[in-house]
């Protein structure tokens, strides 16, 4: 079964850490490309950092210096890390997996909630 699983939000106060994880299975997850979404209720959703194969993550500009993202394709798991967490980066956070060439995201996990109180 193809799916991706997130762990690991919760809530948190301002200036805090977390850590997601997003355990991938059922495709060969060290052929696509994998990022973290997040969306906050009533906005859109955003891409909040991405890492492919080799080349260095990319990330959102309103979390550079802050979250760092990482892959274990042994694992089959993608990670983020959330440090000096603000009330604006509550959201329903996803991870995602694409093919390479894809213009989209073909796979989502279920979500995974992160609230940062100020």
């Amino acid at each position: 079964q193809v799916q991706l699983v997130e762990s690991g939000g919760g809530s948190v106060q301002s200036g805090g850490s977390l850590r997601l994880s997003c355990a991938a299975s059922g495709f060969p997850y060290a052929d696509y490309i994998v990022a973290w979404f997040r969306q906050a209720p009533a906005k859109e959703r955003e891409m909040v950092a991405s890492v492919g194969f080799g080349a260095k993550p990319t990330y959102a500009d309103s979390v550079k210096g802050r979250f760092t993202v990482a892959r274990e394709n042994i694992k089959k798991t993608l990670y983020l890390w959330l440090n000096s967490l603000k009330p604006e980066d509550t959201a329903m956070y996803y991870c995602a997996a694409r093919r390479d060439g894809a213009g989209e995201y073909q796979i989502w996990g279920q979500g995974i909630q992160v609230t940062v109180s100020s």
